[in-house]
């Protein structure tokens, strides 16, 4: 799948990198939908799949020319540097927005959403009873996800390892948001925020001449845990996208009923409507983490007012949601 690129196909490769890197720190929304809809999923699978005892023989022989086209390098370092430098830039923006102007954001994302099972569905025409089954099962399992209750945080590197393996899966499955799970879990805050803050600060630090921070037991144990999540992620990605590829090849249509089935099951993740329910001791006051923020338990979902304003703006973004996904399905057809 190795083929040069024009200066516009690369630029174009890092916005999608940055799109699915910011969807991928959003708790509900998936990293790999955003590959799916945006047409480089599969080549992006099949990319993590040349990541195997092969290409290894090849750079360790010195054969980086050969090395970089069977593991299609160029497309994984520019989706990837996307993908880091949204953690940094966009993941940021949204994190703001998500603070300030949460319900709305959340109606942006049910819209696109809504927008993306419209666009993977639309070509679907192989509806035999397997393939019903299949979507049905899909469905189930995103429900199912939506309404679980989270689990205490753990700092146990074992389990930060599954975590990573499991928080990475919403780069390569459509529709699950590692994020989410990573909440449901008990370890966003420890993995995603904690770890990173400790992370940055460390190199701040360093870079300053300050290696006495190097001594602080608290963010040595957070740099510990970081580098086992980081693994836990890169043999994630290596590994399920070694499975996926097999079923893509093998089951190709029921793989994809699933996918709409679980993108469908899955919106109540992103439902607009919900109010965010915190951890409490016996005494109810509110659990706080290390960084003094409110713990998120689970949320709340309710039906809108529609008496008020904020209900009708809200669902103007949904609209907005649609019509991008649209818009760039149309775009995408006219280029090719």
């Amino acid at each position: 799948m190795y083929n040069e690129r024009t200066l516009i196909q690369k630029v174009n490769l890092f916005l999608k990198g940055l799109a699915m890197g910011g969807a991928n720190k959003v708790p509900g929304v998936s990293g790999g939908m955003v590959a799916f809809v945006m047409g480089f999923y599969e080549e992006l699978i099949f990319t993590f799949q040349r990541i195997n005892a092969k290409a290894f023989k090849l750079l360790l022989n010195g054969r980086l020319k050969s090395f970089a086209q069977y593991t299609n390098l160029q497309f994984l370092a520019l989706v990837m540097l996307g993908s880091m430098f949204s953690y940094f830039s966009v993941s940021l923006i949204l994190d703001y927005f998500l603070k300030h102007y949460e319900l709305y954001v959340w109606a942006w994302f049910f819209g696109m959403i809504i927008g993306s099972i419209f666009y993977i569905s639309k070509d679907f025409n192989d509806w035999r009873l397997k393939n019903v089954i299949s979507l049905i099962f899909g469905a189930s399992i995103g429900i199912a996800i939506s309404f679980m209750t989270p689990a205490k945080e753990n700092d146990n590197l074992w389990f930060v390892f599954v975590c990573g393996i499991i928080g990475v899966s919403g780069m390569t499955l459509p529709g699950l948001s590692g994020s989410f799970i990573l909440i449901l879990l008990g370890n966003y805050v420890l993995l995603l925020v904690d770890s990173v803050n400790a992370l940055g600060s460390v190199i701040t630090s360093l870079l300053s001449g300050d290696f006495e921070v190097l001594e602080d037991e608290v963010k040595v144990r957070y740099l510990k845990v970081i580098s086992v999540f980081t693994a836990g992620s890169a043999f994630g990605l290596v590994s399920i996208s070694h499975v996926l590829g097999y079923v893509l090849k093998r089951w190709h249509q029921i793989v994809t009923a699933v996918i709409i089935g679980f993108i469908t099951g899955s919106l109540g993740i992103v439902w607009p409507w919900k109010k965010t329910i915190y951890k409490v001791d016996d005494d109810g006051s509110f659990l706080l983490d290390r960084n003094s923020n409110k713990i998120i338990e689970n949320y709340e979902r309710f039906l809108p007012d529609f008496t008020i304003q904020e209900t009708w703006i809200s669902i103007a973004y949904i609209v907005f949601g649609i019509a991008l996904i649209l818009i760039i399905e149309f775009y995408g057809r006219k280029r090719k």
